[in-house]
């Protein structure tokens, strides 16, 4: 195997070996913290742009499960969360050459190669996640194992993170047929569960790309489903512009996820803030201020609403235990309300499911 590393802005480097495709990328390295789910991870559009480090010492001992389209769901593949790999490249301890599980298609080296993107293995990823917890995200590279820092800056292409959305978008709408409730979803990088999770509802989708018209498509529509996303919520101002100008004056139930609650708090007239180092696990506590009970929750993010922030007719929802930032708002006087964290995700019991089925009967209550 062709040595390589994982080469910090700050000129830290951890060495390893390659499994996946032999390319250099550049990228802002986050940390998850998952035991399981790569491959749900690593098709999640919120991670476009960036080179992922997982915690958890073996990945890939399942392998890869072919991508089937679900029987019932068009255009929808099983078990994945968008059409391709989104990361930039992957790091970890160690991955399983040899998987084994009834579904195994090929290996997670086999599918990286596949789709070009490269990993390595023999790092010591715990130590890369205590450096980023200590000094926050930070952008890297995975090169060869001679490149030096100067060298990787001039060979490696950033993506340039204000665009990350515009790859990770459906190109045009598309409908999903699931019954009589029309539910738009204004897709800035959405996972294909959340259609998934809408679907299997009874609920029809109407899946449309953050930069069309949605004036039209919101007369249509019964309630408005904004979607997570890569990137800085603030490189998405045009569409924020049009929450305020095509959606709140409908006054129709709205529900937000990840970026979909930061894009609502920013239409809101709130700000957002970016974390040091962003919440990416399947084991985040929240609670919900309204009753108290907290839940364990999926989340993929670098980025939150300042609760302080908010208009007198807004109010939090749902608050992080470990670090107090906000994972959900609700509007006071309108049906709209938005979650940090993923309702779709299953990091165990789907405790947090309830939100999407309560979605629903609001619209279908305002409705008829």
């Amino acid at each position: 195997m062709q040595a390589m590393k994982l080469l910090l802005a700050d000129g830290t480097e951890y060495e390893g070996r390659s499994f996946g495709a032999r390319r250099e990328v550049s990228g802002e390295v986050v940390f998850n913290t998952g035991m399981s789910g790569y491959v749900e991870t690593l098709t999640d559009p919120s991670y476009k742009g960036q080179i992922l480090v997982l915690t958890y010492p073996l990945q890939g001992n399942y392998g890869v499960p072919a991508p089937r389209l679900s029987e019932a769901f068009a255009e929808l593949k099983d078990k994945y969360e968008s059409g391709k790999i989104q990361i930039q490249g992957l790091v970890v301890l160690r991955h399983a050459s040899n998987p084994s599980h009834w579904d195994c298609a090929r290996t997670l080296g086999q599918w990286l190669a596949s789709e070009g993107i490269p990993a390595i293995e023999c790092v010591d990823t715990r130590a890369v996640t205590r450096k980023l917890r200590e000094h926050g995200t930070m952008n890297g590279f995975l090169v060869e194992a001679k490149t030096t820092l100067a060298d990787a800056t001039v060979k490696c292409d950033a993506i340039e993170m204000s665009q990350v959305c515009a790859m990770t978008t459906v190109p045009d709408v598309i409908r999903y047929e699931g019954g009589q409730l029309k539910i738009l979803l204004v897709d800035t990088g959405a996972k294909d569960s959340i259609v998934r999770s809408i679907i299997s509802r009874g609920a029809t989708v109407i899946r449309v790309p953050f930069h069309k018209d949605l004036r039209p498509l919101v007369a249509e529509c019964d309630g408005v489903l904004l979607s997570n996303g890569p990137g800085d919520p603030k490189d998405m101002m045009a569409t924020v512009e049009q929450l305020r100008s095509a959606v709140f004056p409908t006054k129709k139930p709205i529900f937000g996820v990840c970026m979909g609650n930061q894009l609502l708090g920013l239409a809101a007239g709130g700000d957002t803030i970016k974390l040091k180092y962003g919440h990416r696990s399947q084991n985040q506590p929240v609670q919900d201020l309204l009753t108290r009970r907290c839940y364990v929750t999926s989340q993929n993010h670098g980025y939150v609403v300042n609760e302080g922030s908010l208009p007198a007719e807004w109010e939090p929802w749902f608050v992080n235990v470990n670090d107090g930032s906000n994972e959900g708002i609700r509007c006071r006087t309108k049906p709209w309300s938005s979650v940090q964290f993923h309702p779709e995700a299953a990091p165990g019991p789907e405790d947090a499911a309830f939100l999407f089925d309560d979605f629903l009967r609001l619209v279908g209550s305002i409705r008829v």
